[in-house]
């Protein structure tokens, strides 16, 4: 994992680099190899009084929820309390301009990617992170790679872009080396031989052809990375050796800081930490600077087949 502190973009102004296309393709391919890229202060538009209200939320409303989400796509928000209507009014226009300002960022700052990318949804994380009651498969403190359940990538990339906007605390993680690594370690004791049988099936093709009804209907259609990359955040939650003996890194994000992670890339746990906003982009393998680096070629390759749809 490499720490890169950006030091040339920075907000309000933008770029500094003598050659930000340059300067941008390069970032691109730190990300893609396991990087993280680290601003010192937020460099996007973020008002101090959204910030402020953001921390005077009730914490009572969010207990039964591990974050709140809003969905860009429909302007929904997810897992906040509804006890005061005008205070849920606000808290989606504010989570709707950070989901905005966080793109116009992001499509300047990483501009290879610019057009190519889907937007996924935005969250707030108001509560502690250290000592939550969860399960294993849910537990944010256990390192892991990311893979979402209902929104399946096939093979896309899951960009995220973090906050801290605890005005006092750092944000705590623990990262490892990346998945080009630890894949070959692991994956075919997760049972990556498996997918790939599941890929070369004769009934994939009656699959690809009903795929079109299965979205219709609002079911996930996971093809065999997706059901895989599911596979591995949890086996990787559930190893005993992952996660006491493989050699890991503490990271600390301190207040007003952000940074930007390849989530599918880059096995991290969060330890502790309240108070964090978060984006999340999917980007396509064809938009990669480097595509072998991604988690789909990494697996093809191992395995030999197709993994994606």
């Amino acid at each position: 994992m490499s720490w890169i502190t950006v030091d040339d973009y920075r907000h309000p102004g933008g770029w500094t680099a003598a050659d930000p296309s340059a300067r941008a393709r390069q970032y691109c391919e730190s990300l893609e190899g396991g990087g993280i890229l680290f601003f010192p202060a937020i460099p996007f538009e973020f008002p101090e009084s959204d910030r402020a209200f953001l921390l005077s939320q009730k914490q009572s409303g969010f207990r039964h929820h591990k974050n709140v989400s809003y969905r860009p796509k429909s302007n929904l928000l997810r897992g906040a309390s509804n006890d005061d209507p005008e205070d849920t009014k606000r808290l989606t226009e504010l989570m709707r301009n950070y989901s905005n300002q966080v793109t116009r960022f992001i499509d300047q700052f990483l501009s290879p990617y610019a057009g190519q990318w889907a937007i996924d949804y935005a969250s707030f994380r108001p509560l502690e992170e250290q000592g939550r009651d969860l399960p294993v498969h849910k537990r944010n403190d256990l390192a892991h790679v990311d893979a979402f359940p209902s929104r399946p990538t096939n093979g896309g990339r899951i960009l995220r872009v973090f906050t801290n906007i605890n005005p006092t605390v750092n944000r705590v993680w623990e990262v490892t080396e990346p998945f080009s690594v630890i894949a070959p370690k692991f994956a075919n004791d997760a049972g990556l031989d498996r997918f790939a049988k599941d890929a070369n099936s004769p009934l994939r093709p009656l699959r690809r052809g009903i795929a079109p009804l299965v979205r219709a209907v609002g079911l996930p259609d996971r093809s065999p990375y997706d059901r895989f990359m599911l596979r591995f955040h949890d086996w990787l939650k559930e190893n005993n050796e992952f996660q006491t003996s493989w050699t890991k890194q503490r990271l600390e994000f301190p207040p007003f800081s952000t940074w930007l992670v390849y989530t599918d890339t880059v096995p991290h746990a969060v330890l502790s930490g309240r108070f964090a906003l978060e984006q999340t982009y999917i980007v396509p393998v064809n938009a990669m600077v480097v595509p072998q680096k991604s988690p789909l070629k990494v697996l093809e390759s191992m395995c030999g087949t197709s993994l994606s749809n």
